[in-house]
């Protein structure tokens, strides 16, 4: 299911569900979109998301992400929206030093990133304390896919493609925009040797803010962990993305690269327990051919068909 299709599911009516897009960072543009609409919840989608640019523009994402969640904040308050679902990711937990991790696993980011994102869920949860207001948060694990009825897919800036992705550099290796991928460490104590990440569909990751938006309850915060259980390894994603796309990749294998960690993989009993979510997108093949096919038919971005 595509991602406005679930929410049109959720809100069949005409006219209930909108679509708007401001600038978060311009407080009198955001008040004026509440001013003209009458909202019934918000989903906080917006941020910059690449874990090494942070490291470089840590202010841009201070700014970004923290800032822009207290102007959001400050809106929904002036004007009465009482349900806010939050898109956090699981980079407030840093490295934690046992696996799977769960909710209550102590959340030590270690990137402007994760660090922002905590500081906006600390923000969000204090507001709440003083408040009725209906609060989600869902901490994503790696998330991929596309849209599968082709209306949305993942086109990063060209300047951030070496923060990106695996999925956008094994796509870029296989359509020859660079002449292959880099894998970063081979002598993890994982079973093959590369690092190990909790894939996620992004279909599934929209039904689960369908099934966050169904559960938000006044007065109450609900804190999960977006993610399939399962770890995959950067060997199996590789060979996935091959077959996906049926391209010879190269495959350089190098030294590791400083700050990563060998595995990261939640546990979704609480998501499944509490909101009745199971990630049900979980074969990487074809995550990512669905993928693929939203890239090839948009080379240049949204800006090309």
């Amino acid at each position: 299911m595509g991602a406005v299709r679930a929410l049109q599911r959720l809100f069949p009516e005409p006219g209930r569900l909108q679509f708007i897009y401001t600038d978060l960072g311009d407080p009198k543009a955001v008040n004026k979109m509440f001013s003209e609409n009458a909202f019934d919840a918000v989903m906080h989608f917006a941020a910059v998301a690449y874990v090494g640019e942070s490291t470089q523009e840590p202010l841009r994402y201070y700014h970004n992400i923290t800032s822009n969640t207290l102007t959001v904040l400050e809106a929904m308050a002036a004007h009465n929206v009482k349900t806010l679902i939050y898109s956090s990711t699981c980079a407030t937990y840093g490295e934690p030093d046992t696996m799977p991790i769960v909710e209550t696993t102590p959340q030590i980011p270690i990137n402007p990133y994760g660090k922002a994102k905590k500081m906006s869920e600390d923000i969000i949860l204090d507001f709440s304390k003083k408040s009725n207001m209906a609060v989600m948060i869902l901490r994503y694990f790696n998330v991929i896919g596309s849209d599968p009825e082709g209306r949305l897919g993942e086109a990063p800036r060209p300047e951030l493609r070496e923060h990106g992705r695996i999925s956008g550099a094994c796509f870029d290796a296989a359509s020859g925009i660079i002449p292959g991928l880099k894998v970063r460490g081979t002598d993890y104590p994982t079973a093959d040797g590369t690092c190990v990440r909790d894939y996620i569909d992004v279909t599934d990751l929209v039904d689960a803010h369908v099934k966050a938006l169904g559960k938000a309850e006044p007065s109450k915060v609900g804190i999960y962990n977006v993610g399939t259980g399962k770890g995959r390894s950067v060997k199996e994603f590789v060979e996935a993305c091959k077959k996906a796309t049926g391209a010879t990749i190269k495959v350089d294998y190098l030294d590791r690269r400083a700050g990563d960690y060998a595995e990261v993989y939640s546990n979704p009993a609480k998501i499944r327990d509490e909101l009745n979510w199971t990630a049900q997108h979980t074969d990487l093949r074809e995550s990512l051919a669905t993928a693929w096919k939203w890239q090839k038919a948009h080379p240049g971005g949204y800006g090309s068909a």
